[in-house]
C-alpha cells in the first residue's frame, strides 16, 4: 500500500503539490505550512489566472519545471477544504501523479484533522489495483509509492491518519474478496481468508460453522441455498469484544459467493458479476477487522452466511418451505431471490443467541434498489429515526451515500403464505421495499433497533470514479467504521 507519512520540514521535493482553494468565488492558492519558493508561487499564480475552476475538488493542473527545484508543479482542487473534497482531491492525486515516485503535498497552514483524513484516504482508495494470488503487476501498476504531506505541526493529526489507513486496509479487504472469481471463492474459501486477515489483530475470534454444524444448529436457509453446490455452504463469526465494550452491535451480511439463480436461473448477462454477491459479507467482517484496529470501545460482531446457489439435483426449488434457524418458516417464491434466506438464519441467529444492541444488515440484496435510486447510492430501512438519522449521517462523512426508504404497514399483508410463515419473494413489486419488510420480521424484539443497507448498486464501479476503483467499491466498510464509534 502505498506510504503517507506526514513531516514539518521536507528535506528535498521532486514533485511539489500545491492546494488551490475558492475565496470570493475565485482560484486562490491556499498559505501553506511550508514555505514555498517564491518563484513556486508566482508561476502556479499565473497558471491559475489563465484557468477555469480551478479550485474545483479533483481537478489537477500540471507545470513542468524542467531543470528546477521542484521539477513538477501539482495545483489541486480542494474547493471550500471539506473532508470530502480532500478526499476528492487525493483521489485525483493518486492518478495524476501515478508516473512519480513520491509527491510532497504542501498542506495549508490551518489544515484541520479531517483534511488529512480525507487527503490520505482519497490516495489509498483510489491507488488500489486488484491482484490475484501470484499475479505480477502490469504495465500500469503506479509508480507513485510515497506521499509525504507536510504540516505545521504533526502531533494533531496523526490520529487522523491512522484512521484514514485503517479504513483503506479494511475497504481494500473488502474489495480484494468481492473482486476475486467465484471459482477460487469457495464459502470455504472466503472463511479462511478470514481466518488470517484476523489473526493479524488481538482480540479478534473467528468461529466457522461447517454445513454438518448448520444441520445440527437447525441454520436451513443457509442449507437450502447452498444445497445446490459442491462446495459446502459456511457460517463465519467473527468477534471484537473488548473489556470497556459500551454497546454490542451485530452485522449480518449476505455472503452468496457466486449466483446463478439457482432453479430459477438467471440469464447469462445477469449472471456475469455474480461473484459480487457477497459484497455485504465482505463488509461487515472488514468491519470487525477496522474496529480492532482502530480498538473501538464497542463490541462488534459480524455474521457471514455464505452460500453458492448453484443448479443441480440438490437444488432448492421454488415452492419449498424452509424452516430457519430459530423456527420461522418461509416458502421459497424464487429460488434467485436466496441472500434474504441465508440473511433470515444470520437475523434470528443473532436475536436468539447474541442479545445485541443493535442490530445491521447488509446485502447486494436486490436490483430494485438500482431502479429506484441509481449506481451510487444505498437504500436504507428502518423503523428507528434516529439510527436511521445516525447511519445516514456517518455515510455522508464517510463520502458513501444512502437514501432512507419506507417499510409501509400495508405491505406486510405481500409476504402472508399458505404453507409457511412468510413468502420469501412476494410477486407484487416494490422489490427493495419487501425484502425489507422480509427481513425485519427475523429481528424480533430488536425491530426497532435494526437497520438495513440493500447495496446491491454501489457495491461495485463500472469505472474509476474519485475514490472508486473499476470494480469492487468495498461499500459500506467506510460508513460502519465512522458509526461505530459514534455509539
Amino acid at each position: 500500500m502505498l506510504a503517507v507519512r506526514l513531516v514539518e520540514r521536507p528535506v528535498a521535493f521532486d514533485t511539489l503539490v500545491l492546494p488551490v482553494h475558492a475565496e470570493a468565488g475565485r482560484a486562490r492558492l491556499a498559505a501553506t505550512a511550508m514555505a514555498v519558493p517564491p518563484d513556486v508561487t508566482a508561476e502556479a499564480d499565473a497558471l491559475l489566472s489563465t484557468t477555469n475552476e480551478a479550485e474545483t475538488p479533483g481537478k489537477v493542473q500540471t507545470l513542468p519545471r524542467p531543470l528546477r527545484d521542484p521539477r513538477r508543479l501539482l495545483l489541486v482542487g480542494v474547493g471550500a477544504g471539506a473532508e470530502a473534497d480532500w478526499r476528492v482531491a487525493g483521489a485525483a492525486l493518486a492518478r495524476a501523479a501515478a508516473p512519480e515516485t513520491a509527491i510532497t503535498v504542501a498542506m495549508p497552514a490551518d489544515a484541520a484533522p479531517d483534511a488529512v483524513r480525507g487527503l490520505a484516504e482519497g490516495l489509498w482508495l483510489a491507488s488500489y489495483r486488484f491482484r490475484l494470488p501470484g499475479q505480477r503487476a502490469d504495465d500500469d501498476q503506479p509508480a507513485l509509492q510515497e506521499v509525504e504531506i507536510v504540516l505545521d505541526r504533526t502531533a494533531p493529526h496523526e490520529s487522523a491518519l491512522a484512521a484514514a489507513r485503517v479504513t483503506a486496509e479494511a475497504t481494500r479487504f473488502a474489495r480484494d474478496l468481492t473482486n476475486t472469481p467465484s471459482s477460487i471463492k469457495s464459502p470455504e474459501w472466503f472463511a479462511e481468508q478470514v481466518r488470517a486477515a484476523a489473526a493479524g489483530h488481538a482480540g479478534l475470534t473467528v468461529h466457522v460453522r461447517e454445513p454438518a454444524q448448520l444441520v445440527a444448529e437447525g441454520f436451513g436457509g443457509i442449507l437450502a441455498v447452498g444445497g445446490g453446490s459442491s462446495r459446502g455452504p459456511r457460517l463465519v463469526e467473527i468477534a471484537w469484544q473488548p473489556p470497556d465494550a459500551r454497546r454490542h452491535v451485530v452485522l449480518v451480511g449476505k455472503g452468496i459467493t457466486f449466483d446463478t439463480g439457482g432453479i430459477s436461473i438467471k440469464p447469462r448477462d445477469a449472471m456475469k458479476l455474480m461473484r459480487k454477491d457477497m459484497g455485504g459479507a465482505a463488509a461487515v467482517v472488514s468491519a470487525v477487522i477496522g474496529a480492532a484496529a482502530l480498538r473501538l470501545p464497542v463490541r462488534v460482531t459480524a455474521l457471514a452466511p455464505l452460500a453458492e446457489n448453484m443448479v443441480s439435483g440438490s437444488a432448492f426449488r421454488p415452492g419449498d418451505v424452509i424452516r430457519h434457524y430459530g423456527g420461522l418458516t418461509s416458502e421459497s417464491t424464487n429460488s434467485d431471490a436466496e441472500g434474504r434466506l441465508v440473511l433470515a438464519d444470520g437475523l434470528a441467529y443473532a436475536v436468539h443467541r447474541l442479545a445485541p444492541d443493535l442490530l445491521v444488515s447488509m446485502a447486494t440484496l436486490t436490483g430494485a434498489n438500482a431502479v429506484a435510486l441509481g449506481k451510487r447510492t444505498a437504500a436504507l430501512y428502518s423503523d428507528s429515526d434516529e439510527l436511521a438519522e445516525a447511519v445516514m449521517a456517518a455515510a455522508t462523512a464517510a463520502g458513501e451515500q444512502a437514501w432512507r426508504m419506507p417499510l409501509p404497514a400495508d405491505y406486510v399483508e405481500y409476504l402472508a403464505s399458505d404453507v409457511a410463515d412468510f413468502l420469501s419473494s412476494p410477486d407484487k413489486g416494490a422489490g427493495s421495499v419487501t425484502a425489507a419488510l422480509y427481513l425485519r420480521e427475523f429481528t424480533g424484539e430488536l425491530r426497532d433497533r435494526w437497520v438495513h443497507l440493500d447495496m446491491s448498486a454501489p457495491s461495485w464501479a463500472e469505472a474509476d470514479d474519485a475514490e472508486l476503483v473499476a470494480g469492487a467499491t468495498g461499500w459500506g466498510v467506510r460508513t460502519l467504521l465512522r458509526w461505530l464509534p459514534t455509539l
